[in-house]
């Protein structure tokens, strides 16, 4: 009987979440018991917890889905961590209900330690539910939501990172991780090995295409759909023309046998040669997967901008006919 009355009360929780997402205005997508057991967890509560013991915990996704197994007896899939992450979190961040890492601002949201956190003021309003003045907080809050979500924008803004392409463009990643390598390839690698080149895509960690210049990738012959398949930089480089795609290594792998046979397929149908090139922002980066780096291609350090290490063949930094 204990674990029947848990389970009504896990189900009536849950239902109560759902209440407050409707009445906050979240959209239909996310008012589901996957949003509901996120807003739970990230408030700290089990069942039988009255809303006013909310707190504010930092949890990252994989320990908010493990809350749900705990607490609410709710068991997701381990591959079910991106759902989490893309199609409630990332709304919740865009609502200005929970904060990003707000621990280390900096760090990317695609990083493995990436945590989040209740809005404080969300947090205040929350811990109202049940009592007699909940309709007349929200009433006020729903009023703030705007200002909050504009004061947070121009936060992320103010730490975002400028990037300079060709004469006249510029473009501002978002902060932290990998965009500090890419920013560094753009302005020395760019500058040093592929002078006069066309940048064509430079991606980011939080909004994936941060420049893409679909025009100049399709007059050499490629058009791409799959856009997650992507280098972190695409460079035409016009005075050799080869095309240089670079891959900036920070939470992710380097040029390995693999995923040069992966970016081989992505751009199969251009008219021009290929080169492969992984950055690193340090030496002591590199050593880590030297193992794994593809031969025929080239690696590039930040900390030693002018130097190239060329992985075998008997060309340095071109194009190979398999």
């Amino acid at each position: 009987m204990a674990k029947k009355a848990d389970a009504k009360k896990a189900a009536r929780k849950i239902a109560e979440a759902l209440a407050v997402l409707d009445a906050l205005g979240l959209p239909r997508q996310q008012q589901n018991e996957r949003s509901a057991l996120t807003l739970l967890s990230l408030l700290g509560l089990k069942p039988a917890d009255a809303w006013e013991r909310a707190t504010d915990p930092l949890m990252g996704i994989t320990p908010m889905m493990d809350y749900f197994a705990e607490h609410y007896d709710k068991k997701y899939a381990p591959n079910s961590r991106e759902t989490v992450r893309r199609f409630t979190v990332h709304q919740f961040v865009q609502a200005s209900l929970i904060l990003p890492n707000p621990d280390k601002p900096s760090r990317p949201t695609n990083s493995p330690d990436a945590v989040y956190q209740i809005e404080p003021t969300a947090l205040k309003l929350l811990r109202e539910l049940g009592k007699p003045g909940w309709k007349t907080q929200l009433k006020k809050y729903l009023l703030t939501v705007e200002p909050l979500k504009k004061r947070y924008a121009r936060e992320r803004d103010t730490r975002r990172i400028p990037v300079k392409l060709a004469p006249g463009q510029k473009i501002k990643l978002s902060p932290g991780g990998q965009n500090v390598l890419v920013k560094k390839i753009v302005d020395d690698f760019c500058q040093l090995f592929t002078p006069g080149g066309h940048i064509i895509y430079v991606g980011d960690t939080q909004t994936k295409w941060a420049y893409f210049d679909t025009n100049a990738l399709r007059a050499i012959g490629v058009e791409i759909e799959e856009h997650g398949k992507m280098p972190d930089v695409v460079m035409h480089y016009v005075e050799k023309n080869w095309l240089v795609l670079i891959e900036a290594v920070t939470s992710h792998g380097p040029v390995n046998p693999k995923r040069r046979r992966e970016l081989k397929e992505l751009f199969s149908s251009s008219k021009i040669g290929l080169v492969f090139v992984t950055a690193f922002l340090k030496r002591r980066a590199m050593m880590k997967y030297l193992d794994d780096i593809s031969w025929e291609t080239e690696v590039w350090v930040a900390e030693s901008p002018t130097h190239l290490i060329h992985f075998n063949g008997e060309r340095f930094l071109g194009p190979y006919d398999d």
